[in-house]
């Protein structure tokens, strides 16, 4: 008996079952894969995690009309074996007459948009596509139910190896922080401090700061992941005047790596080199 099924996990994420549903795992390892008439290097798992445009090109062409009458499409990367990890769900809005007079090729080309609400499955929700692996795209029916063998921390989520690599978006920081399952990463932020950058992607501006506690970076950082802006003045600003600006258009980084034992003084005069080095004008989210 299937204890914990897709089936079930969509439903509760708020996803309508009476409709038409299918799902696609995606594996292509074919040498040559064209997208809108153009042929393209790479494969769909990078293109997920690194091109979503063209993920999406490529998940709406097809060969055959594999999507006539489908209204949601739930969608999977295929890994190790037969089992496939959840990367969401998406909404076929019809036929791209558009793009498939522009590109003219014999192809079927479908208007798909991703369904918000099934943010905390992304990534995380691993099932056993059964032994019909060829079988790429299968309709999602009641006798036709996938079991979730694994609901994992998502992907690659072990920090990276050097420090100057981590760059943590806000959602990304928190999920890590709060969570209290992140071991590798607390253990690695915990030892050592440093000197870190918060970078505004609406405005283009950073905010440099230091940490100089027994936690390491793991200390300073928990308050911005509670926060958003960890008491800050100038991004305590931006918060107040919109709550989800963290979560838009903060990210952070870390510039150079202190000893655990650093002391205040000598943090906040590197913080300072780090201010005139980069600008005082780029530093513009800093108060002094």
């Amino acid at each position: 008996m299937k204890i914990l099924t897709l089936r079930n996990i969509l439903r509760l994420s708020g996803l309508d079952l009476s409709a038409k549903i299918k799902m696609v795992r995606h594996k292509d390892s074919r040498e040559a894969i064209m997208i809108n008439g153009k042929e393209v290097e790479g494969n769909p798992y990078d293109w997920y995690r690194k091109d979503k445009d063209k993920f999406i090109a490529y998940q709406s062409e097809q060969h055959r009309d594999v999507f006539k009458g489908v209204k949601y499409v739930v969608s999977f990367i295929g890994e190790a074996g037969t089992t496939a990890r959840f990367i969401g769900v998406y909404e076929v809005e019809g036929e791209d007459a558009v793009r498939k007079s522009a590109v003219g090729a014999e192809k079927f080309y479908y208007r798909m948009r991703e369904v918000e609400g099934f943010e905390e499955l992304k990534d995380r929700v691993i099932i056993d596509w059964g032994k019909a692996a060829i079988t790429w795209h299968q309709w999602l029916t009641e006798d036709n139910d996938k079991e979730v063998i694994a609901i994992t921390p998502g992907f690659e989520w072990d920090p990276p190896q050097d420090y100057e690599d981590i760059i943590l978006n806000y959602s990304q920081l928190k999920y890590i922080i709060c969570e209290k399952s992140f071991e590798t990463w607390k253990r690695k932020l915990s030892d050592c401090n440093c000197i870190y950058a918060i970078s505004d992607s609406c405005s283009g501006k950073l905010y440099v700061g230091s940490t100089y506690n027994r936690e390491g970076i793991w200390g300073r950082w928990k308050d911005y992941a509670e926060t958003g802006h960890g008491n800050d003045v100038e991004l305590k600003k931006l918060l107040d005047a919109d709550p989800e600006y963290a979560k838009k258009y903060f990210t952070w980084s870390i510039l150079q790596i202190l000893p655990l034992n650093v002391s205040d003084n000598v943090a906040i005069r590197k913080e300072t080199s780090w201010k005139d080095r980069l600008g005082r004008s780029v530093c513009a989210l800093n108060k002094n």
